[in-house]
Parts: structure tokens; C-alpha cells; sequence
């Protein structure tokens, strides 16, 4: 096998062993700043994977990402954040990672090298759901284990790495390809690699959630309101949408168990909570909709 570009040495780095501590921060910071710019160069691809996710939630479909060490943790993290973020069930955005378990923690010895265990740990997916397989080199068996049982169901496949040339860029169905270039220490792709992956996921869930309708303009009004930052963020964005006190804002909020758009619809038609919420339900639980046909009469 040839040597993954997430291998090469990085000729801008050779001697960061000797800067001093500042000029080596600096250093980093040059080549992190590569990475919004490859990123916003494959904005195409990331775009087109939001419109397949999307599309798959509305057909009762889920997202699983999958990976190994750090690409497998970047993907378990962003899944564990929908479910606050967005008050989806934790079945909708799923992580896994090769390992198990026990390789959030630590490093699980020849984990990324077991084909059999990608195709196990595929058996999850249905021909509904879209997964995503993340690698920075692009090469782990275990990934191509999952590819391979994904196509045997037709479920729909994306491949997230930073090599074009990896075999999970041939075999996933759809690619999005972020090559960040040699790392600042050869081989460690948890730093622009890591950095490039974490920006992308950060687009797909929350791109293919506001394609569903979980926000309105740029308000968070799925949230869970489960801790006081997040209840005085749910009392502000009932405030600012509906155009009314904060008092009266958690007023209704206590009237609905905290939910914002049934608050929202409570203060802006003059409904009960349990009314509200049949209204929302005629929309698919798409404000924005609601909103819009109110106007509209």
C-alpha cells in the first residue's frame, strides 16, 4: 500500500523541535488556518450529503457515523450533541466507533484492521438510513467492512476523509474529500485532519436539522431545556420570536413543560398548550410553516 498523504512530512514543521514556544503556537496556527479553506473548497460535497441526510430523516430514516480512534470519537461527539441540541431521539444520529466502547477511552490494538467487525457493526443500518464513514487516511478495514455490508442492504453511504486516493473514496457512494496536507507531526491527524472532520460533521447534522425545520432563522427552538443556561436561552428565544416579555415568555413556557415552539404558537395565536401543539402537528412540527400560513391569512 502506498503511504497515505496523512503520512507525509510536512517541510514547514521540520524544525518546530526548536522554536521557541510562541513561534510554535504560531507555526500550528498557520497550518490550522489552512483548514477552512479546503473545507469551504468541497463545500459542494458537503452540501449535497445535508440534502441526502435530510431527505433520509423525512423518510424515518437515521445518520450513523462511523470510525476508528479519533475520527470514530469526532463522530460519537457530534451525535451526542443532537439530541439537547435539536430534542431529537438519541436513535436519529448515531456514532461508532472500531472498538467498541472501551476505544473512546483508550486505544483498542488492531481495531481499524477488523473487516468482520466493520460488517458486524453495520448490521445496524437499514436501506433508510445514511452512513457516513470517517477516516483521515481513508484506509481502515474496519470502515471498508462497514461499506461493504451498507451496499449489501442499499443503504445510502458518504465517505468523510483527507485522502483522495484511500480506498474509502472509491468504494463509499458519495465522497467528501478535505485534504488538509502533512500534519504539523507527521502522521497525527488528530490536528488539521481532526480539525477538517470535526468542521464538516459540525455542517452535516446541523445543515440536515435545519432542513427539517429544528430551527427557525437562526433560533435553536428545539432545544431541551434541561439546565438554567438552557431556560433562559429557551425564555429568550420565545421572547425575541414571539415579541413579547421575558415573564410573559416563561409563562408559557411553564405552561407547555418548556417547549419553545409550543410557547411561541401559545403567545402569537392565543392558543391553549394542548391546542398549540395540534397546530404544529398539521405542519410537521415546522414552525416556519406555521408561521408563514398564519400570515398568510
Amino acid at each position: 500500500m502506498s503511504e497515505a498523504i496523512t503520512e507525509y512530512r510536512n517541510e514547514n514543521t521540520k524544525d518546530i523541535d526548536l522554536l521557541s514556544t510562541i513561534d510554535m503556537v504560531r507555526k500550528m496556527n498557520e497550518e490550522d488556518q489552512i483548514v477552512a479553506k479546503v473545507v469551504g473548497d468541497v463545500s459542494a460535497d458537503i452540501a449535497l450529503a445535508i440534502d441526502m441526510i435530510a431527505k433520509a430523516f423525512l423518510k424515518g430514516g437515521r445518520l450513523f457515523y462511523f470510525g476508528a480512534g479519533t475520527s470514530g470519537r469526532l463522530g460519537i461527539l457530534d451525535a451526542s450533541e443532537c439530541p439537547p441540541t435539536f430534542s431529537v431521539d438519541p436513535s436519529m444520529v448515531q456514532g461508532r466507533i472500531a472498538g467498541g466502547h472501551a476505544a473512546l477511552l483508550t486505544a483498542v490494538e488492531g481495531a481499524e484492521d477488523n473487516f468482520e467487525e466493520g460488517k458486524k457493526d453495520a448490521s445496524v443500518l437499514t436501506e433508510k438510513d445514511v452512513c457516513v464513514v470517517i477516516s483521515a487516511s481513508g484506509n481502515p478495514k474496519y470502515l471498508l467492512g462497514v461499506l461493504d455490508k451498507a451496499d449489501e442492504i442499499g443503504c445510502a453511504t458518504i465517505g468523510l476523509t483527507c485522502n483522495s486516493k484511500g480506498k474509502i473514496a472509491q468504494e463509499a457512494g458519495h465522497v467528501i474529500c478535505t485534504e488538509v496536507g502533512p500534519e504539523v507531526i507527521a502522521g497525527s491527524s488528530r490536528l488539521k485532519a481532526g480539525t477538517a472532520q470535526k468542521m464538516v460533521l459540525n455542517m452535516l447534522s446541523t445543515g440536515s436539522m435545519i432542513k427539517i425545520g429544528k430551527t427557525y432563522e437562526n433560533f435553536m427552538i428545539d432545544l431541551k431545556a434541561v439546565n438554567e443556561k438552557l431556560k433562559d436561552r429557551a425564555i429568550r428565544i420565545v421572547s425575541q420570536i414571539a415579541d413579547v416579555s421575558n415573564s410573559d415568555a416563561l409563562a408559557a413556557l411553564l405552561k407547555c413543560n418548556w417547549e419553545i415552539k409550543t410557547a411561541i404558537i401559545m403567545l402569537d395565536m392565543k392558543f391553549e398548550a394542548e391546542e398549540a401543539r395540534k397546530e404544529l402537528k398539521k405542519y410537521g412540527g415546522v414552525l416556519r410553516k406555521l408561521l408563514n400560513a398564519e400570515s398568510a391569512v
